[in-house]
Parts: C-alpha cells; sequence; structure tokens
C-alpha cells in the first residue's frame, strides 16, 4: 500500500506543469494546451509564462553594511546564503546562466495552493511555499537578495538569537507568500524567490534598529556610496512596493514579509523588550 502510494505520488508529480515550461509558454501534455480557465494567468496585463521574482534590491539601492558590532558569527544568516546558492547552482547544472531546469516543478502557483487548500488539487502545491524561497531566476536576482540578507540579516540573528531567527525567517517567508496569493489567488504565474522572507527580516530591523547607520551605494549614481538611517531606507523601500508595483516582481510578498517581520517583533514585547539587559552589546561604532 504504501508503495502503491508512492507511485502515485509521484505520477502526479510528473504530470503537473513544470515552472520551466510555463515560463517559456510550451505546452507540456495536451491538457496543458488549453487550461481550465480558473487555472489561467490572474495578472490581466501579465504576459502568459511570465514569473513573478521577489527581489528585495527593487528600489535600485543597494546595502554595503550597517554600523552594528557583531557579537558572532551569524551561522544562520550565513547557512541560509549557502543554501540558496547551492540551490542556484545545482538548478543550473552547476552554473551561472539559464533557466532553471532541475527544481523547476519547487515555485510557488497562487491557484495551484489555493486548489491544495480547498483539497480540490494535490497538497503538493503546499510544499512549494516553502522551497519556493530558496529558488532565484538569475544572477542578479539572487546577488541582490542575499546582499540584504548579510547585512540585515545578521544584525536581526543577534538581536534575536540564531534558533529564534531561523524560525521566524521561513514563518516571514510563508507570511509573504500568503500576502502574494491573497491578492491575486487564481494567478498561474510561478512566483520564486528569497525576498519575501528577508522582506520579513527588514520589518523587524525597522523596529528594532530604526536609528541604525545603513552605508549604500547606487549603480545609477556611478556606484556613488551614502550613509542613511535605516528608518529612512526600509521605510522609502516599504513605500516603494505598495505604491510602485512593478512588472514581474512579487510586490506584495515583500510588502506582506515587511509586516510580518514588524509583527513579530510587537508580539516579542517590541525593541526594549527583545533587546532588554543587552544594551551595551547593541552600542554602536
Amino acid at each position: 500500500m504504501q508503495a502503491q502510494s508512492s507511485r502515485e505520488l509521484r505520477s502526479r508529480f510528473r504530470q503537473r506543469p513544470t515552472a520551466t515550461h510555463l515560463l517559456r509558454n510550451e505546452p507540456r501534455t495536451a491538457s496543458d494546451r488549453q487550461p481550465p480557465p480558473d487555472r489561467q494567468p490572474g495578472a490581466a496585463n501579465r504576459k502568459p509564462g511570465s514569473a513573478l521574482q521577489t527581489r528585495v534590491h527593487s528600489l535600485a539601492v543597494f546595502p554595503v553594511s550597517d554600523n552594528q558590532q557583531k557579537a558572532a558569527i551569524p551561522v544562520v544568516t550565513y547557512t541560509l546564503v549557502a543554501l540558496n546558492v547551492i540551490v542556484f547552482l545545482w538548478d543550473r547544472h552547476w552554473g551561472l546562466w539559464g533557466p532553471n531546469v532541475v527544481f523547476a516543478d519547487l515555485t510557488m502557483q497562487p491557484n495551484e495552493v489555493m486548489h491544495a487548500i480547498r483539497g480540490s488539487g494535490d497538497f503538493f502545491p503546499l510544499i512549494t511555499i516553502f522551497t519556493s524561497m530558496f529558488m532565484h531566476g538569475s544572477v542578479s536576482h539572487i546577488l541582490g537578495n542575499m546582499v540584504f540578507l548579510v547585512v540585515f540579516g545578521a544584525t536581526i540573528e543577534q538581536a534575536l538569537g540564531s534558533s529564534r531567527f531561523a524560525l521566524y525567517y521561513i514563518l516571514w517567508g510563508v507570511a509573504a507568500a500568503f500576502a502574494q496569493i491573497y491578492v491575486n489567488p487564481s494567478s498561474s504565474v510561478p512566483t520564486l524567490g528569497a525576498s519575501g522572507a528577508i522582506g520579513g527580516v527588514l520589518g523587524a530591523y525597522f523596529l528594532l534598529f530604526p536609528t541604525n547607520k545603513i552605508e549604500i551605494y547606487v549603480p545609477v549614481l556611478v556606484f556613488l556610496s551614502f550613509v542613511v538611517s535605516a528608518w529612512v531606507l526600509l521605510g522609502l523601500w516599504f513605500l516603494w512596493q505598495i505604491l510602485i508595483p512593478q512588472e514581474g516582481v512579487a510586490n506584495w510578498a515583500h510588502a506582506g514579509g515587511f509586516l510580518a517581520g514588524m509583527l513579530t517583533v510587537l508580539l516579542l514585547g517590541g525593541r526594549k523588550t527583545i533587546l532588554k539587559g543587552r544594551e551595551e552589546e547593541f552600542d554602536f561604532v
């Protein structure tokens, strides 16, 4: 009975249209050539076959560092970076360029998740809520996301502790995914990227360290660097997501992750409670 169930699961998995075919707008089977109406791309102006990426550097600004002293090596942050890089390379047969081919089925599609929740489809799309946050569409996509994760994640890991940070990171990614699903539940456009979860990191940073100084550089200004307060940079980043949505970017996943990060800090008692007794540890350089 167990072997039979495994075969049925693998069969259903093989029949599921891959993200690679959706990205290329190629039919995989005869049934894929004429998908039912409720599985059509939900975005009216989006070209079928395109994909949504979650990229935190959509503001065209890259952080270099913050002025927070680090008490220890941020093990979880570096582990997350390593996992994302390994998945990215493995997905492309250990190359830097080209489409994702190995894990193409692991991107999230909102309409499939909704079918799974309603019990009218396979349960596998629920797993893609987690797997999609470790996938990226291009070198620039993963590079930008990982830069933000290292700069802001290390400080948040230090504040929350490694174990809690690892748990909250995953929860923020899930919250971000459901924010995107809530906005467009009928979309069949694949969604991938870590920046929904990283948005939670930014939301937590916004409340915990609003006056920290962040060194940033702006590529369009010939890589000139500036120093800004965290609340200014992150506040503008959040407003950018909700006021200036961009084609091909899952802005609502970013916003949902950011709000989830802020909510986490509030539920934990706020900045004073989280950092109580460790004020000297978080003195500025």
